[in-house]
């Protein structure tokens, strides 16, 4: 008798985990050590400084836009090389090129960015869209948990690099540099289009007659093959881009001005350091408990329950210093959190809601929206410590951008399909 060959979905789940944790993790964590210390030998104010972070938050989103397309025409596989290779590129850029501040615009801003864009967040949603139905929430959850897991290697290994080499922050582009090269040949190399390549179906076994029945009345899940077309014209759509750039506004904002803050308020750098590694730490929490609550209850109160974290964790940000490391520990963690939560929920949200086909065309044009409308974040922040001497003005404008996601997600409910029939069902959750 034939052996079964066993499912490669949850190995897909492992491979996207180590590209992710490599192609966000070190450009963007380990990007914001290095350019703490950067800022040394390219002076700039804090302005210029997070227009750096807002540009690379732009062309993430902007940078989707192709992702998507260079999916549908050249694969996933081919993508997340692509990707890589523009990583290779950027941070070649900051550690040889980069002695003024628009060269860290430039390298940092854009093509980082754009790399991000073309090698993470697209390609392994739609590949994990693909792979899984059932089990798509958590299967999500976990792949994107690399991140927490890069940041929190990244951030403190980059910091003692370059304080080993006598604050050599270039030479800790070029270890960047290395990670990227190795990502490209992991994703060349093992990346699967998908299960039907594989001769395989997603979740990995047939379904029984009690399964079938199960998943045919689900209502977490939509049953109608959505056209890109039909998605564009439903407003739930654009509700769900709204609450998105809601939740990716504080933390962009924090990425850009969290080790800022803390050393402003005189906490040592290494510790810094060590707090942007636990907000990214955070953010395993938060996608796993969103993975998980998301193949149960329905997604707009996954998405909503998110936001919470953002506002406990604003205030405690406002009470860190150096007497209060407590309070500065666990404002990364919730912040971390508070955005994993989110961006998974946001994830497995629109397959749940208009399926894998048109998948990679919509998250595509999500991701460039919700980019453009949060853009200014970090350039925002630092205005406003420009202004305010401090960053408290930020952390409730955070606040506030937290309680316009909630408004919205209340009327996100599960989309009606636009015509009568019988793969339709209609959902009110």
């Amino acid at each position: 008798m034939e052996k079964k060959q066993k499912f490669y979905g949850w190995y897909m789940v492992l491979v996207l985990w180590i590209v992710y944790l490599i192609n966000l993790g070190f450009p963007l964590y380990g990007g914001a050590v290095i350019n703490s210390f950067m800022m040394k030998d390219i002076p700039m104010d804090r302005m210029t400084y997070g227009a750096g972070f807002s540009l690379c938050n732009l062309f993430v989103g902007l940078g989707a836009i192709p992702a998507g397309m260079a999916v549908m025409k050249y694969g996933i596989r081919k993508t997340f090389a692509m990707g890589g290779g523009i990583l290779i590129i950027a941070t070649l850029w900051m550690s040889q090129v980069a002695t003024q501040p628009w060269h860290y615009l430039v390298g940092f801003g854009v093509l980082n960015g754009f790399g991000m864009a073309m090698g993470t967040m697209l390609p392994l949603a739609t590949t994990v869209t693909r792979w899984f139905v059932r089990y798509r929430g958590r299967a999500m959850a976990i792949a994107m948990t690399a991140s927490g897991f890069a940041g929190f290697i990244a951030s403190p290994a980059i910091n003692k690099l370059i304080q080993a080499s006598g604050g050599n922050w270039r030479l800790a582009w070029i270890a960047v540099t290395v990670t990227c090269v190795a990502s490209s040949l992991i994703a060349l190399k093992f990346i699967k289009e998908s299960p039907q390549e594989y001769g395989q179906i997603p979740d990995g076994r047939e379904a029984n007659e009690e399964e079938k029945k199960a998943i045919a009345v689900n209502p977490l899940v939509t049953k109608y093959a959505w056209k890109p077309a039909e998605v564009y014209k439903n407003y739930v759509y654009w509700l769900t881009i709204l609450a998105a750039a809601a939740s990716q506004w504080p933390f962009f904002f924090f990425t850009a001005h969290w080790i800022m803050h803390l050393r402003g308020k005189g906490i040592d750098p290494a510790i810094a350091a060590l707090c942007m590694g636990l907000f990214t730490m955070g953010g395993i929490v938060g996608r796993l408990i969103s993975g998980w609550l998301m193949d149960r209850i329905a997604a707009r109160y996954v998405f909503m329950l998110g936001f919470l974290c953002y506002f406990a964790g604003s205030f405690l940000a406002l009470q860190a210093s150096p007497t209060t490391l407590m309070a500065a520990y666990m404002a990364a963690i919730l912040y971390g959190a508070g955005f994993g939560w989110c961006f998974v929920a946001q994830q497995t949200m629109l397959g749940h809601f208009f399926g894998p086909a048109a998948f990679p065309k919509i998250n595509g044009t999500l991701l460039a929206i919700t980019a453009i409308l949060v853009s200014a974040s970090g350039m925002v922040g630092g205005k406003l410590f420009d202004i305010f001497k401090g960053y408290n003005e930020a952390f409730y404008l955070n606040v506030a951008m937290g309680v316009l996601g909630l408004i919205l997600l209340v009327f996100a409910k599960m989309p009606q399909a636009p015509k009568d029939t019988s793969a339709t069902s209609q959902h009110t959750a």
